[in-house]
């Protein structure tokens, strides 16, 4: 791993904490992240489990490495391959390899795009250490003192939930725990909806004669009808790969009542990713969000700040078709790189292989029907060919349970 730069090693111990927990909704373990800046640059990681295809909140934690490098931090970033496969299977175990490739691409391709040096960066594949004997027998030794109540409590958010859930959801959170060891990391950084699993480790690490680390959390970008934004839910998502088209569609779609401000998808993706993606291309302060709207409708408005842009919506100043339009426009800009990169045959190659394009169910054969409609009815001269749908009183028949 690259050496941090000269600028980070002439920040202050005060400056370069800052840098770290700036923006992020909770820090646990401050005083230990200020105790290794002392010594050293902190090590850490950020883990991704490959599962659906990544979607536009990948961007929250991926343009906060960018502060991460900034303060000296040695960064870490872990295709949890094997996580993935615990997870209820959500990576078939035969797709699981290209999964892993197309998300490894796909995450640096993100990188390179808001424009964090990828070769700052180590990266590593789960199973490249989690098969090992040391590490098992670690999972043995955790399984041995983990209750069954703790795992679930800890994979609540995260993992996913049924009412016959697997064994290996329960081994999920453990596994996450012991990464911090193997990756010889200070602190791991994650969502919020992580923190259980971090209240885990911070608990069951120490029982292992390991030591305790710091937890740094990112807010969860909600989705685009109001919850979660998940990979498994296409409704609330947009994926980094989507089509300029389907970007606008989906965000024209997106709840966005007028001046509400609490809870609003599109509102809190300007927020989350487009300001701190605008400050980070521009770190002399020249960013601004800008709106476009005929000259009739009052002409073009520009806020270089969130606050005014939150401000002018909570008043009406701004109308949800205009901000949506904006949005789709910015995003569809900062996807424009990530699109090309992807643009040749082998990464379609690869993204075929990693999630197979569902083949139509065959149509099941109709079965020949008997032409009665040309037989009259027995015991009735006249009749007609077809019988009317209704009963003799013009009511129609009851329906048979």
């Amino acid at each position: 791993m690259a050496s941090p730069t000269p600028a980070a090693a002439a920040l202050s111990v005060d400056a370069k904490v800052e840098l770290i927990t700036r923006g992020l909704q909770e820090t646990l373990g401050v005083d230990t992240i200020r105790e290794v800046v002392k010594e050293r640059d902190l090590k850490l990681y950020w883990g991704t489990a490959p599962t659906g295809k990544p979607h536009i909140g990948y961007f929250v934690p991926l343009v906060k490495i960018a502060d991460f490098l900034q303060a000296g931090c040695h960064v870490t970033v872990l295709f949890a391959n094997l996580h993935a496969f615990l997870d209820n299977m959500k990576a078939p175990w035969e797709q699981l390899q290209s999964r892993t490739k197309y998300y490894e691409h796909l995450i640096k391709a993100v990188l390179s795009s808001v424009g964090v040096p990828i070769d700052k960066l180590r990266f590593v594949v789960g199973t490249e250490y989690q098969l090992t004997e040391k590490y098992n027998l670690d999972a043995y030794k955790l399984a041995a003192m983990l209750t069954v109540h703790d795992a679930i409590k800890a994979g609540a958010e995260v993992v996913k939930q049924t009412d016959n859930p697997l064994l290996s959801g329960l081994i999920y959170p453990g596994l996450q725990a012991l990464d911090e060891e193997y990756l010889d990391v200070d602190a791991q950084f994650g969502g919020v909806d992580q923190r259980k699993i971090f209240i885990l480790a911070e608990k069951y690490l120490p029982k292992l004669g390991y030591k305790k680390r710091a937890h740094l959390m990112n807010a969860m970008v909600p989705g685009l009808a109001g919850s979660k934004m998940s990979s498994s839910d296409p409704d609330s998502k947009v994926d980094l790969l989507d089509s300029p088209k389907d970007v606008e569609r989906k965000i024209k779609r997106a709840f966005c009542e007028e001046g509400n401000v609490d809870d609003n998808g599109v509102l809190s993706f300007v927020k989350a990713v487009l300001f701190p993606l605008g400050h980070l291309r521009h770190p002399d302060g020249g960013y601004s969000f800008l709106i476009k709207r005929p000259e009739k409708f009052g002409g073009d408005q520009e806020f270089s700040t969130f606050a005014d842009l939150e401000d002018a919506f909570r008043t009406k100043a701004v109308h949800p078709g205009d901000l949506k339009k904006a949005v789709a426009e910015a995003l569809n800009a900062v996807l424009a790189p990530i699109r090309a990169a992807f643009d040749n045959d082998e990464m379609r190659a690869l993204t075929e292989a990693a999630y197979p394009t569902a083949k139509p169910a065959a149509a099941s054969p109709k079965k020949k029907e008997k032409k009665k409609h040309n037989k009259k009815p027995d015991g009735v001269v006249g009749a007609p060919a077809v019988a009317d749908a209704s009963s003799a009183d013009g009511a129609a028949p009851a329906a048979s349970s």
